[in-house]
C-alpha cells in the first residue's frame, strides 16, 4: 500500500497545483462539493458518449485515455498519473466525451461538479490562469505525442513517453519511483509488453533508469526527454 493510499480527498484537493490560490471560501466550497469514487483496474472512469459531469482527478492510480475503432482496434492516447487532472476540454466545450478513460490499476478518482468548475473559473482569476496553462501544456503535450509516433522508433518512443509523465504543470505529483508495469508503458507508447521491455532493459544498460520490483526509478530525466536511438 502506497503513502496516497492514505491520503484523503481533502489532503488531496489542498496539495492539487491549482488550489494554491483559491480564498478560503472558494476552497471550501470545493472541498464541500468534490466527491471520490473507486476505479477498479480496467474499470471506467467515463465512457466515451457520455455527457461530462465532472472535472476529473487522480488521487492514488493511473488512468489511460483511448478510443476504440469500429473494428476494435485501440489507440491510446495518454496516461494521467496520480495528482493529474483531465477532461478540463470538455467541460468548457460542454459537450460529450470523445474518448474513454480507463484505469490502468485500482485508482481513487476526486470528481468536481461541472457547477463548481465553472464557478471557479468565474470567481477565481488564478484557478483561470491556470487552466490557460493546463490547456496550453496539453496541446504541447499531444503534438509531441504525434511526432513520437511518426518518426520515432520503439525504444525513444518507450524513454520519451516515461519522461512525458514527470510534467510539473500537468503532473506535479510524481515521484522518481513510477509504479507502472510493461504492459502499461507498451499501451502508451504504442509498443507490445515484449518490445516495451527490450527498450526497457536498453535504458537501464544505459543508466537512465532501473527496474524495481513493481516500477521503473528515474535516474536520469533529462536523459530521457533528450533520448533518441
Amino acid at each position: 500500500m502506497s503513502d496516497r493510499d492514505q491520503i484523503t480527498l481533502k489532503e488531496a484537493l489542498r496539495s492539487a497545483i491549482w488550489a494554491k490560490d483559491l480564498t478560503p471560501e472558494q476552497m471550501a466550497r470545493v472541498e464541500a462539493d468534490t466527491f471520490e469514487t473507486f476505479v477498479p483496474k480496467g474499470g471506467y472512469v467515463c465512457r466515451k458518449g457520455e455527457m461530462v459531469e465532472n472535472w476529473l482527478g487522480i488521487i492514488d492510480g493511473m488512468v489511460k485515455m483511448n478510443n476504440f475503432s469500429s473494428n476494435g482496434k485501440s489507440v491510446t492516447f495518454t496516461g494521467v498519473p496520480t495528482g493529474g487532472w483531465f477532461g478540463e476540454g470538455t467541460v468548457l466545450k460542454n459537450e460529450t466525451l470523445k474518448y474513454d478513460a480507463m484505469a490502468l490499476r485500482d485508482s481513487r478518482i476526486a470528481r468536481m461538479p461541472v457547477a463548481t468548475f465553472m464557478w471557479l473559473l468565474d470567481n477565481s482569476l488564478p484557478f483561470s490562469r491556470f487552466l490557460l496553462m493546463q490547456l496550453n501544456e496539453r496541446l504541447g503535450q499531444f503534438i509531441g505525442m504525434v511526432e513520437n509516433d511518426r518518426l520515432l522508433n520503439p525504444d525513444t518512443r518507450v524513454a520519451r513517453c516515461l519522461a512525458s509523465l514527470y510534467h510539473s504543470h500537468l503532473y506535479p505529483s510524481l515521484e522518481k519511483s513510477v509504479h507502472i508495469s510493461q504492459e502499461e508503458l507498451g499501451l502508451l507508447s504504442g509498443a507490445s509488453r515484449q518490445r516495451a521491455n527490450q527498450a526497457l532493459q536498453l535504458l537501464e544498460r544505459q543508466g537512465l533508469l532501473s527496474l524495481d520490483y513493481g516500477g521503473i526509478r528515474i535516474l536520469d530525466l533529462e536523459g530521457l526527454r533528450r533520448y533518441e536511438a
